[in-house]
Protein backbone atom coordinates (compact mmCIF):
# COMPACT_ATOMS: atom_id res chain seq x y z
CA UNK A 1 0.00 0.00 0.00
CA UNK A 2 1.16 3.52 -1.24
CA UNK A 3 2.05 6.32 1.31
CA UNK A 4 -0.66 8.35 -0.53
CA UNK A 5 -3.05 5.93 -0.69
CA UNK A 6 -5.74 8.04 2.08
CA UNK A 7 -5.07 11.40 -0.06
CA UNK A 8 -7.79 12.85 -2.13
CA UNK A 9 -8.16 13.45 -4.84
CA UNK A 10 -7.75 9.58 -4.39
CA UNK A 11 -7.15 8.36 -8.09
CA UNK A 12 -4.95 11.52 -8.66
CA UNK A 13 -2.62 10.72 -6.17
CA UNK A 14 -2.47 6.89 -6.84
CA UNK A 15 -1.31 7.31 -10.58
CA UNK A 16 1.17 10.35 -9.14
CA UNK A 17 3.00 7.79 -6.75
CA UNK A 18 2.41 4.78 -9.65
CA UNK A 19 3.99 7.30 -12.03
CA UNK A 20 6.87 8.06 -9.55
CA UNK A 21 7.48 4.14 -9.15
CA UNK A 22 9.28 4.64 -12.72
CA UNK A 23 12.43 6.28 -13.64
CA UNK A 24 11.28 8.78 -16.16
CA UNK A 25 14.37 11.18 -16.51
CA UNK A 26 14.79 12.97 -19.71
CA UNK A 27 15.88 10.29 -22.74
CA UNK A 28 14.46 7.75 -20.26
CA UNK A 29 10.80 7.57 -21.56
CA UNK A 30 10.80 3.91 -22.28
CA UNK A 31 9.34 2.41 -19.09
CA UNK A 32 6.69 5.42 -18.81
CA UNK A 33 5.49 5.11 -22.48
CA UNK A 34 5.15 1.19 -21.70
CA UNK A 35 2.87 1.97 -18.47
CA UNK A 36 0.49 4.87 -20.50
CA UNK A 37 0.29 2.03 -23.26
CA UNK A 38 -0.69 -0.53 -21.04
CA UNK A 39 -3.19 1.48 -19.23
CA UNK A 40 -4.74 2.46 -22.23
CA UNK A 41 -4.71 -1.42 -23.74
CA UNK A 42 -6.46 -2.27 -20.37
CA UNK A 43 -9.54 0.12 -20.69
CA UNK A 44 -9.68 -0.17 -24.33
CA UNK A 45 -8.58 3.08 -25.61
CA UNK A 46 -7.40 4.10 -28.49
CA UNK A 47 -4.09 5.19 -27.73
CA UNK A 48 -0.77 5.87 -30.21
CA UNK A 49 2.96 6.01 -29.48
CA UNK A 50 5.46 7.94 -32.05
CA UNK A 51 8.72 7.55 -32.66
CA UNK A 52 9.95 9.75 -30.49
CA UNK A 53 8.39 8.58 -27.55
CA UNK A 54 5.53 10.50 -27.21
CA UNK A 55 1.90 8.93 -26.06
CA UNK A 56 -1.61 10.04 -27.44
CA UNK A 57 -4.23 7.99 -25.97
CA UNK A 58 -8.11 9.05 -26.76
CA UNK A 59 -11.56 8.92 -24.88
CA UNK A 60 -14.92 9.24 -26.28
CA UNK A 61 -17.23 12.17 -24.63
CA UNK A 62 -19.00 11.33 -21.59
CA UNK A 63 -23.10 10.77 -21.99
CA UNK A 64 -24.66 14.10 -23.27
CA UNK A 65 -20.99 15.59 -24.08
CA UNK A 66 -20.84 14.32 -27.70
CA UNK A 67 -21.48 17.07 -29.65
CA UNK A 68 -19.12 19.17 -28.05
CA UNK A 69 -15.17 20.26 -29.20
CA UNK A 70 -12.63 17.78 -28.02
CA UNK A 71 -10.63 18.38 -25.59
CA UNK A 72 -6.78 18.00 -25.77
CA UNK A 73 -5.33 17.28 -21.82
CA UNK A 74 -1.42 17.66 -22.22
CA UNK A 75 1.30 17.19 -19.99
CA UNK A 76 5.44 15.65 -20.44
CA UNK A 77 6.64 12.54 -18.89
CA UNK A 78 10.14 13.40 -18.34
CA UNK A 79 11.40 14.75 -15.03
CA UNK A 80 14.58 16.65 -14.30
CA UNK A 81 16.18 13.95 -11.92
CA UNK A 82 18.67 14.83 -9.53
CA UNK A 83 19.73 14.16 -5.67
CA UNK A 84 20.85 15.56 -2.81
CA UNK A 85 24.56 15.51 -1.62
CA UNK A 86 25.45 12.46 -0.44
CA UNK A 87 22.61 10.59 -1.96
CA UNK A 88 23.09 7.77 -3.99
CA UNK A 89 20.19 6.30 -5.82
CA UNK A 90 20.29 5.76 -8.74
CA UNK A 91 17.39 7.87 -10.84
CA UNK A 92 17.90 5.33 -13.97
CA UNK A 93 17.26 2.54 -12.11
CA UNK A 94 15.07 3.59 -9.24
CA UNK A 95 11.55 4.83 -8.19
CA UNK A 96 11.34 7.64 -6.22
CA UNK A 97 10.67 7.21 -2.18
CA UNK A 98 7.78 9.86 -1.78
CA UNK A 99 6.93 10.92 2.11
CA UNK A 100 4.07 13.41 3.14
CA UNK A 101 4.99 16.36 5.11
CA UNK A 102 2.08 18.07 6.68
CA UNK A 103 0.09 19.62 3.26
CA UNK A 104 3.52 18.92 1.57
CA UNK A 105 4.39 15.53 -0.69
CA UNK A 106 8.14 15.05 -1.26
CA UNK A 107 10.51 12.54 -2.89
CA UNK A 108 13.46 11.55 -0.25
CA UNK A 109 16.80 12.94 -1.20
CA UNK A 110 15.67 13.58 -4.67
CA UNK A 111 13.57 15.49 -7.04
CA UNK A 112 9.93 15.14 -6.99
CA UNK A 113 8.78 15.33 -10.62
CA UNK A 114 5.62 17.04 -9.90
CA UNK A 115 6.43 18.91 -12.61
CA UNK A 116 4.80 17.54 -14.83
CA UNK A 117 4.21 13.91 -13.22
CA UNK A 118 0.70 15.50 -11.79
CA UNK A 119 -0.39 16.28 -15.57
CA UNK A 120 0.02 12.61 -16.14
CA UNK A 121 -2.04 11.73 -13.23
CA UNK A 122 -4.98 13.76 -13.24
CA UNK A 123 -5.41 13.04 -17.15
CA UNK A 124 -4.91 9.03 -16.20
CA UNK A 125 -7.29 9.97 -13.02
CA UNK A 126 -9.81 11.28 -15.93
CA UNK A 127 -9.52 8.61 -18.17
CA UNK A 128 -10.37 6.21 -16.06
CA UNK A 129 -13.31 7.41 -14.78
CA UNK A 130 -16.59 6.80 -16.72
CA UNK A 131 -18.58 9.18 -14.01
CA UNK A 132 -17.08 12.24 -14.82
CA UNK A 133 -18.24 14.61 -17.84
CA UNK A 134 -16.78 15.76 -19.97
CA UNK A 135 -16.25 16.24 -23.75
CA UNK A 136 -14.10 14.06 -26.66
CA UNK A 137 -11.01 13.95 -25.12
CA UNK A 138 -7.23 13.80 -26.24
CA UNK A 139 -4.44 13.10 -23.54
CA UNK A 140 -1.12 14.10 -25.17
CA UNK A 141 1.80 12.73 -23.06
CA UNK A 142 5.06 14.28 -24.22
CA UNK A 143 8.75 13.19 -24.56
CA UNK A 144 12.01 14.89 -23.44
CA UNK A 145 10.68 18.12 -22.77
CA UNK A 146 12.95 18.97 -19.99
CA UNK A 147 15.97 19.32 -22.49
CA UNK A 148 14.27 21.48 -25.39
CA UNK A 149 10.94 20.67 -25.96
CA UNK A 150 12.05 17.90 -28.02
CA UNK A 151 8.97 15.26 -27.79
CA UNK A 152 6.46 18.41 -29.10
CA UNK A 153 8.53 19.67 -31.91
CA UNK A 154 8.33 16.14 -33.02
CA UNK A 155 4.72 15.55 -32.85
CA UNK A 156 2.67 14.75 -35.88
CA UNK A 157 -0.81 16.31 -34.51
CA UNK A 158 -2.30 15.78 -37.62
CA UNK A 159 -5.13 13.11 -36.07
CA UNK A 160 -5.61 15.54 -33.32
CA UNK A 161 -9.17 16.96 -33.66
CA UNK A 162 -9.30 19.70 -30.64
CA UNK A 163 -8.78 23.03 -30.70
CA UNK A 164 -8.67 23.67 -27.37
CA UNK A 165 -5.32 22.59 -25.06
CA UNK A 166 -5.71 22.34 -21.42
CA UNK A 167 -1.43 22.36 -20.20
CA UNK A 168 -1.08 21.46 -16.68
CA UNK A 169 2.51 22.33 -16.50
CA UNK A 170 2.31 25.46 -14.42
CA UNK A 171 4.12 25.57 -10.85
CA UNK A 172 1.70 28.65 -8.90
CA UNK A 173 -1.68 28.01 -8.40
CA UNK A 174 -4.19 30.36 -9.27
CA UNK A 175 -2.11 31.55 -12.16
CA UNK A 176 -3.38 31.24 -15.64
CA UNK A 177 -0.49 31.39 -18.57
CA UNK A 178 -1.77 32.61 -21.74
CA UNK A 179 1.38 33.36 -23.56
CA UNK A 180 5.02 32.20 -23.98
CA UNK A 181 8.10 33.84 -25.53
CA UNK A 182 9.68 31.79 -28.50
CA UNK A 183 13.19 31.15 -28.28
CA UNK A 184 16.18 30.87 -31.01
CA UNK A 185 19.79 29.83 -29.77
CA UNK A 186 21.97 31.77 -32.25
CA UNK A 187 25.97 30.58 -32.32
CA UNK A 188 28.15 33.48 -33.62
CA UNK A 189 31.75 32.32 -34.75
CA UNK A 190 34.53 34.58 -35.40
CA UNK A 191 37.88 33.31 -37.07
CA UNK A 192 40.74 34.17 -35.38
CA UNK A 193 44.31 34.19 -36.65
CA UNK A 194 46.94 33.41 -33.89
CA UNK A 195 50.66 33.80 -33.71
CA UNK A 196 53.23 32.84 -31.09
CA UNK A 197 55.08 35.45 -28.84
CA UNK A 198 56.80 35.68 -26.02
CA UNK A 199 54.92 38.28 -23.21
CA UNK A 200 53.73 39.25 -19.97
CA UNK A 201 49.93 38.98 -19.37
CA UNK A 202 47.11 39.32 -17.00
CA UNK A 203 44.43 37.58 -16.61
CA UNK A 204 41.13 39.26 -15.50
CA UNK A 205 38.58 37.59 -13.91
CA UNK A 206 35.06 39.04 -13.40
CA UNK A 207 32.89 36.87 -10.80
CA UNK A 208 30.08 37.30 -7.95
CA UNK A 209 27.07 38.17 -10.03
CA UNK A 210 23.55 36.74 -9.10
CA UNK A 211 22.90 35.57 -12.51
CA UNK A 212 19.61 33.80 -13.38
CA UNK A 213 16.99 32.55 -15.62
CA UNK A 214 17.73 33.99 -19.11
CA UNK A 215 14.09 34.13 -19.85
CA UNK A 216 11.48 34.90 -16.78
CA UNK A 217 14.35 36.93 -14.86
CA UNK A 218 16.03 38.78 -17.25
CA UNK A 219 14.28 41.96 -16.57
CA UNK A 220 15.37 42.29 -13.09
CA UNK A 221 18.78 43.99 -14.71
CA UNK A 222 21.48 42.26 -13.35
CA UNK A 223 24.57 42.07 -14.94
CA UNK A 224 26.22 39.73 -17.12
CA UNK A 225 29.72 38.30 -16.78
CA UNK A 226 30.42 38.37 -20.57
CA UNK A 227 29.22 42.09 -21.37
CA UNK A 228 31.36 43.40 -17.91
CA UNK A 229 34.35 41.47 -19.66
CA UNK A 230 33.47 43.35 -23.12
CA UNK A 231 33.13 46.68 -21.67
CA UNK A 232 36.56 46.21 -19.31
CA UNK A 233 38.53 45.28 -22.54
CA UNK A 234 36.82 47.79 -24.81
CA UNK A 235 37.51 50.43 -22.27
CA UNK A 236 41.33 48.89 -21.85
CA UNK A 237 41.63 49.11 -25.44
CA UNK A 238 41.90 53.00 -25.54
CA UNK A 239 44.89 53.21 -22.74
CA UNK A 240 46.71 50.63 -23.61
CA UNK A 241 47.99 47.93 -26.23
CA UNK A 242 47.51 44.29 -25.77
CA UNK A 243 46.22 41.01 -27.54
CA UNK A 244 44.45 38.36 -26.71
CA UNK A 245 44.92 34.81 -25.81
CA UNK A 246 41.74 33.10 -24.84
CA UNK A 247 38.28 35.03 -23.36
CA UNK A 248 35.62 32.07 -21.88
CA UNK A 249 31.93 33.22 -19.47
CA UNK A 250 28.96 31.59 -18.82
CA UNK A 251 28.17 28.01 -18.95
CA UNK A 252 24.71 27.80 -20.62
CA UNK A 253 22.47 29.54 -23.14
CA UNK A 254 19.45 30.06 -21.00
CA UNK A 255 21.55 31.47 -17.83
CA UNK A 256 22.28 35.01 -16.97
CA UNK A 257 26.27 34.56 -16.75
CA UNK A 258 27.65 34.82 -13.37
CA UNK A 259 31.46 35.15 -14.64
CA UNK A 260 33.98 35.19 -17.49
CA UNK A 261 37.75 35.90 -17.79
CA UNK A 262 40.00 36.74 -20.30
CA UNK A 263 43.65 36.68 -20.41
CA UNK A 264 45.90 39.18 -22.22
CA UNK A 265 49.16 39.81 -23.37
CA UNK A 266 50.72 42.97 -22.46
CA UNK A 267 54.45 45.03 -22.79
CA UNK A 268 55.69 44.98 -19.03
CA UNK A 269 55.97 48.42 -18.70
CA UNK A 270 52.07 48.39 -19.17
CA UNK A 271 51.08 45.59 -17.00
CA UNK A 272 51.18 48.06 -13.70
CA UNK A 273 49.23 50.63 -15.47
CA UNK A 274 46.72 48.17 -17.39
CA UNK A 275 45.80 46.54 -13.98
CA UNK A 276 45.16 49.92 -12.09
CA UNK A 277 43.09 51.16 -15.32
CA UNK A 278 40.42 48.32 -14.93
CA UNK A 279 40.46 48.21 -11.24
CA UNK A 280 39.31 51.75 -11.27
CA UNK A 281 37.18 51.60 -14.25
CA UNK A 282 35.26 48.29 -12.61
CA UNK A 283 34.64 50.62 -9.25
CA UNK A 284 32.28 52.45 -11.65
CA UNK A 285 30.36 49.43 -13.12
CA UNK A 286 29.83 48.37 -9.58
CA UNK A 287 28.21 51.33 -8.41
CA UNK A 288 26.10 51.12 -11.58
CA UNK A 289 24.74 47.35 -10.50
CA UNK A 290 25.01 48.10 -6.70
CA UNK A 291 21.67 46.83 -6.28
CA UNK A 292 21.29 43.60 -8.38
CA UNK A 293 25.38 42.22 -8.01
CA UNK A 294 26.25 43.99 -4.59
CA UNK A 295 28.94 41.06 -4.42
CA UNK A 296 30.27 41.25 -7.81
CA UNK A 297 34.09 41.35 -8.62
CA UNK A 298 36.99 41.46 -10.52
CA UNK A 299 40.68 39.98 -9.75
CA UNK A 300 43.51 40.93 -11.92
CA UNK A 301 46.50 38.34 -11.64
CA UNK A 302 50.05 38.96 -13.15
CA UNK A 303 51.69 35.99 -14.86
CA UNK A 304 54.90 36.00 -16.18
CA UNK A 305 56.99 36.17 -19.53
CA UNK A 306 56.18 33.18 -21.70
CA UNK A 307 56.04 31.71 -25.10
CA UNK A 308 52.30 32.31 -25.73
CA UNK A 309 49.67 31.92 -28.46
CA UNK A 310 47.98 35.02 -29.01
CA UNK A 311 45.47 37.00 -31.56
CA UNK A 312 47.28 38.80 -33.77
CA UNK A 313 45.95 42.11 -33.38
CA UNK A 314 43.91 42.61 -36.32
CA UNK A 315 41.52 39.48 -34.18
CA UNK A 316 42.03 41.08 -30.98
CA UNK A 317 40.09 44.48 -32.15
CA UNK A 318 37.11 42.38 -33.83
CA UNK A 319 36.93 39.91 -31.20
CA UNK A 320 36.63 42.97 -28.68
CA UNK A 321 34.35 45.09 -30.89
CA UNK A 322 32.11 41.85 -30.87
CA UNK A 323 32.14 41.38 -27.39
CA UNK A 324 31.38 45.02 -26.71
CA UNK A 325 28.41 46.09 -29.01
CA UNK A 326 26.64 42.52 -28.87
CA UNK A 327 23.22 43.36 -27.50
CA UNK A 328 22.13 41.97 -24.44
CA UNK A 329 18.72 42.37 -22.23
CA UNK A 330 15.19 43.73 -22.84
CA UNK A 331 14.77 44.80 -26.29
CA UNK A 332 10.82 45.65 -25.45
CA UNK A 333 8.36 45.15 -23.19
CA UNK A 334 4.62 44.18 -24.37
CA UNK A 335 1.95 46.47 -24.75
CA UNK A 336 -1.08 44.83 -23.47
CA UNK A 337 0.84 43.68 -20.44
CA UNK A 338 3.65 46.39 -19.92
CA UNK A 339 4.64 43.89 -16.86
CA UNK A 340 5.28 41.59 -19.51
CA UNK A 341 9.04 40.82 -21.56
CA UNK A 342 8.31 40.71 -24.76
CA UNK A 343 11.81 40.48 -26.44
CA UNK A 344 14.97 39.98 -25.13
CA UNK A 345 18.76 38.96 -25.81
CA UNK A 346 21.33 36.78 -23.39
CA UNK A 347 24.51 36.60 -24.49
CA UNK A 348 25.12 33.05 -22.57
CA UNK A 349 28.21 31.51 -23.38
CA UNK A 350 31.42 33.05 -24.58
CA UNK A 351 34.41 30.66 -25.52
CA UNK A 352 37.88 30.84 -27.27
CA UNK A 353 38.54 28.21 -29.78
CA UNK A 354 41.80 27.15 -31.51
CA UNK A 355 40.68 29.01 -34.66
CA UNK A 356 37.82 31.32 -33.11
CA UNK A 357 35.77 33.16 -30.87
CA UNK A 358 32.37 31.62 -30.51
CA UNK A 359 29.24 33.37 -28.59
CA UNK A 360 26.39 31.37 -27.94
CA UNK A 361 22.92 34.07 -27.46
CA UNK A 362 19.40 32.98 -26.85
CA UNK A 363 17.14 35.17 -28.60
CA UNK A 364 13.05 35.36 -26.86
CA UNK A 365 10.10 36.83 -28.08
CA UNK A 366 6.06 36.86 -27.95
CA UNK A 367 6.29 37.91 -31.51
CA UNK A 368 8.23 35.57 -34.04
CA UNK A 369 8.94 38.42 -36.08
CA UNK A 370 10.64 40.39 -33.45
CA UNK A 371 12.67 36.82 -32.65
CA UNK A 372 13.77 37.33 -36.62
CA UNK A 373 14.37 40.86 -36.64
CA UNK A 374 17.01 40.23 -33.54
CA UNK A 375 18.69 37.52 -34.90
CA UNK A 376 19.23 39.37 -38.26
CA UNK A 377 20.54 42.08 -36.42
CA UNK A 378 23.10 39.78 -34.73
CA UNK A 379 24.07 38.49 -37.84
CA UNK A 380 24.71 41.43 -39.71
CA UNK A 381 26.80 42.77 -36.48
CA UNK A 382 28.74 39.55 -36.74
CA UNK A 383 28.89 39.48 -40.61
CA UNK A 384 30.41 43.07 -40.84
CA UNK A 385 33.19 42.29 -38.64
CA UNK A 386 34.18 38.69 -40.69
CA UNK A 387 32.29 36.34 -39.04
CA UNK A 388 29.54 33.89 -39.28
CA UNK A 389 26.15 33.03 -37.42
CA UNK A 390 23.96 29.92 -37.06
CA UNK A 391 20.60 29.06 -35.96
CA UNK A 392 21.13 25.66 -33.88
CA UNK A 393 17.84 26.15 -32.32
CA UNK A 394 14.29 27.50 -32.79
CA UNK A 395 11.21 27.41 -31.26
CA UNK A 396 8.21 29.40 -31.60
CA UNK A 397 6.01 31.62 -29.22
CA UNK A 398 2.79 31.87 -28.33
CA UNK A 399 1.18 34.96 -28.81
CA UNK A 400 -0.59 36.31 -25.62
CA UNK A 401 -4.05 35.51 -25.83
CA UNK A 402 -5.78 37.10 -21.47
CA UNK A 403 -9.20 36.95 -23.76
CA UNK A 404 -9.83 33.74 -25.57
CA UNK A 405 -12.78 31.66 -24.69
CA UNK A 406 -10.86 28.95 -23.00
CA UNK A 407 -9.85 31.85 -20.59
CA UNK A 408 -12.68 33.49 -20.41
CA UNK A 409 -14.50 30.09 -19.44
CA UNK A 410 -11.79 29.10 -16.61
CA UNK A 411 -11.86 32.05 -14.90
CA UNK A 412 -15.63 31.62 -14.88
CA UNK A 413 -14.93 28.56 -13.28
CA UNK A 414 -12.10 29.77 -10.83
CA UNK A 415 -14.66 32.25 -9.66
CA UNK A 416 -17.35 30.46 -8.73
CA UNK A 417 -15.42 27.60 -6.55
CA UNK A 418 -12.77 30.61 -4.98
CA UNK A 419 -14.70 33.21 -4.69
CA UNK A 420 -11.97 35.47 -5.99
CA UNK A 421 -9.92 36.38 -9.67
CA UNK A 422 -7.17 34.27 -10.99
CA UNK A 423 -3.88 35.98 -12.31
CA UNK A 424 -3.81 36.16 -16.48
CA UNK A 425 -0.40 36.38 -17.25
CA UNK A 426 2.48 35.51 -20.16
CA UNK A 427 5.73 34.19 -19.21
CA UNK A 428 8.72 35.24 -21.49
CA UNK A 429 10.24 31.53 -21.55
CA UNK A 430 8.92 28.88 -23.51
CA UNK A 431 6.29 26.52 -23.07
CA UNK A 432 5.22 23.45 -25.10
CA UNK A 433 1.88 25.19 -25.76
CA UNK A 434 3.97 27.42 -28.00
CA UNK A 435 4.91 24.42 -30.10
CA UNK A 436 1.48 22.82 -30.28
CA UNK A 437 0.04 26.65 -31.08
CA UNK A 438 2.16 26.73 -34.44
CA UNK A 439 0.90 23.53 -36.01
CA UNK A 440 -2.78 23.50 -34.52
CA UNK A 441 -4.10 26.62 -36.37
CA UNK A 442 -6.72 28.83 -33.72
CA UNK A 443 -5.72 26.25 -30.64
CA UNK A 444 -6.70 28.09 -27.65
CA UNK A 445 -4.47 26.94 -24.64
CA UNK A 446 -4.22 27.72 -20.86
CA UNK A 447 -0.97 26.24 -18.81
CA UNK A 448 -2.16 25.66 -14.76
CA UNK A 449 -1.07 23.56 -12.37
CA UNK A 450 -0.96 23.03 -8.37
CA UNK A 451 1.28 24.66 -5.99
CA UNK A 452 4.89 23.32 -5.78
CA UNK A 453 8.14 24.71 -4.72
CA UNK A 454 11.55 24.05 -5.81
CA UNK A 455 11.56 22.61 -8.80
CA UNK A 456 14.52 20.76 -10.67
CA UNK A 457 15.61 20.07 -7.22
CA UNK A 458 16.32 17.66 -4.50
CA UNK A 459 13.94 20.54 -2.34
CA UNK A 460 11.00 20.25 -4.71
CA UNK A 461 7.37 19.87 -2.81
CA UNK A 462 4.10 19.52 -4.03
CA UNK A 463 0.93 20.89 -2.38
CA UNK A 464 -1.79 18.25 -1.51
CA UNK A 465 -4.71 20.74 -0.63
CA UNK A 466 -3.55 22.59 -3.91
CA UNK A 467 -4.14 19.33 -6.04
CA UNK A 468 -7.08 18.82 -4.42
CA UNK A 469 -8.31 22.31 -5.68
CA UNK A 470 -6.31 22.33 -9.07
CA UNK A 471 -8.27 19.15 -9.58
CA UNK A 472 -11.80 20.51 -8.97
CA UNK A 473 -10.83 23.56 -11.38
CA UNK A 474 -10.02 20.69 -13.62
CA UNK A 475 -13.37 18.80 -13.70
CA UNK A 476 -15.17 21.89 -13.51
CA UNK A 477 -13.52 23.83 -16.62
CA UNK A 478 -14.31 20.20 -18.82
CA UNK A 479 -18.11 20.36 -17.83
CA UNK A 480 -18.50 24.01 -18.48
CA UNK A 481 -16.68 22.91 -22.04
CA UNK A 482 -19.35 20.38 -22.89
Amino acid sequence: MGVLNELKPEDVFHYFEEICGIPRGSYQMEGIGDYLVSFAAARNLRCRRDEAGNVIIWKDASVGYEAAEPVILQGHMDMVAVTADGVTKNMQKEGLELEVCGDQIQAKGTSLGGDDGIALACALAILDDDSIPHPPLEAVFTANEEVGLQGAAALDVSDLKGHILLNMDSEEEGVFTVGCAGGATAVCTLPCEKEETESEALKVRVGGLVGGHSGTEIHKGRANANILLGRLLAALREKAVFRLVSMNGGEKDNAIAVSAEATIALKAEDMAGAESYLQDYFGELREEYASTDPDMSLAVTAETSQKRSVLIQKATDRAVMLLRFAPDGVESMNQENPDLVQTSLNLGVLQTESDCVKLTFLARSLKENEKQELCGRIRLLVETIGGKMEITADYPGWEYQPESRLCKVMKEVYREQRGEEPRIEGVHAGLECGIFASKIPGLDAVSFGPQMSGIHTAKEKLSISSVQRTWELLLGTLKALG
